[in-house]
């Protein structure tokens, strides 16, 4: 800790998790690393799946592929900490920790943002050019897309914990939250902050209207091409291939929008908690069944590959 002004700025901090009630934080544990298990068995399945099948060597499952990954990494931003923190009596982390983990959810939660953007305009090229799929959505241009998605997240990551890491903390060193996120950050705050929400508000307010504005064009021009299809099963199957993608969007946009666009009178800690725990935990989990359940392309990868499998045994 650092003493200035008869202030004592924090140098670490505690987490409080979800609970102190040491029976209910071995609930949590298990029920976190059975969803951390989960979450990597399915998505890294996933990656393995479209790797092994060439059927899936197509754009469309190229960004669902990165997607599983990035999911697989963004989980492990959270939910180690989260086992951690249900076992452990220690539950520091220090400044450094906590920028550290602020850095990589900023950045990979942008990412995922501006992936899921992209994703849109590749159904949309689908939809409305099908005959030309292949030549508009190049191998190259779907990886420069995936790039630019991880590139323009982690600038706006320096960005953002550039931002609130100039600030500094006082008081009480306990945050009753599961990680470091901005809420519960800037309430801990002893310096002026009306600079740093000025600046957050433009930047948030800026990516999210840009990532928005492609995935509003993108579906009014497919909701448009559904529309001119004339049989009701082309309409059906036109509007299965986008899907999954909705609500994936839904979930992750309509969380984030819900945490960072409320009032801060709406931000307790329960309520904060609360609500991140879907794209943090939640999302990452549902994914990759909600791009595998229900699409047959992936269901018949999985036979085909679990059948070569077992005819090599």
């Amino acid at each position: 800790m650092e003493l200035e002004d008869n202030r004592t700025f924090l140098s670490d901090f505690v987490m409080v998790g979800f609970t102190t009630n040491p029976f209910l934080r071995k609930i949590f544990f298990v029920v976190f690393l059975t969803s951390y298990i989960l979450t990597l068995t399915g998505n890294l399945g996933l990656m393995t799946l479209i790797y092994l099948d060439s059927r899936l060597h197509t754009p469309m499952y190229f960004f669902v592929s990165s997607l599983s990954f990035l999911d697989a990494w963004y989980s492990t931003v959270y939910t180690p900490r989260i086992i951690y923190d249900c076992l452990s009596t220690n539950n520091h982390i220090s400044l450094a920790g906590c920028a550290a983990q602020f850095f990589f959810s900023a950045g990979l939660g942008w990412s995922e943002c501006f992936l899921l953007a992209f994703m849109a305009y590749d159904r949309f090229v689908a939809i409305c050019n099908p005959l030309l799929y292949a030549v508009a959505m190049p191998k190259k241009l779907c990886v420069q897309l995936v790039l630019g998605a991880h590139i323009v997240g982690f600038v706006n990551a320096i960005v953002h914990t550039g931002n609130i890491f100039r600030l500094r903390f006082c008081g009480s060193n306990i945050i009753n939250h599961y990680f470091c996120d901005e809420p519960p950050l800037r309430k801990m705050a002893c310096d002026d902050t009306r600079v740093y929400v000025l600046i957050g508000t433009l930047i948030i307010g800026f990516n999210l209207l840009a990532a928005t504005a492609v995935i509003v064009k993108s579906y009014f021009g497919i909701v448009v091409a559904i529309i001119r299809i004339r049989s009701a099963a082309g309409r059906g199957k036109a509007f299965s291939t986008c899907s999954a993608h909705l609500v994936s969007v839904s979930l992750f946009y309509g969380t984030m929008l819900i945490i960072y666009s409320s009032p801060s009178s709406y931000h307790t800690p329960n309520w904060d908690k609360a609500n991140a725990l879907f794209y943090t935990v939640v999302n990452p989990l549902i994914n990759p069944m909600i791009y595998s359940l229900r699409n047959k392309d992936v269901k018949a990868a999985f036979k085909n590959v679990w059948e070569k499998f077992r005819a090599h045994k």
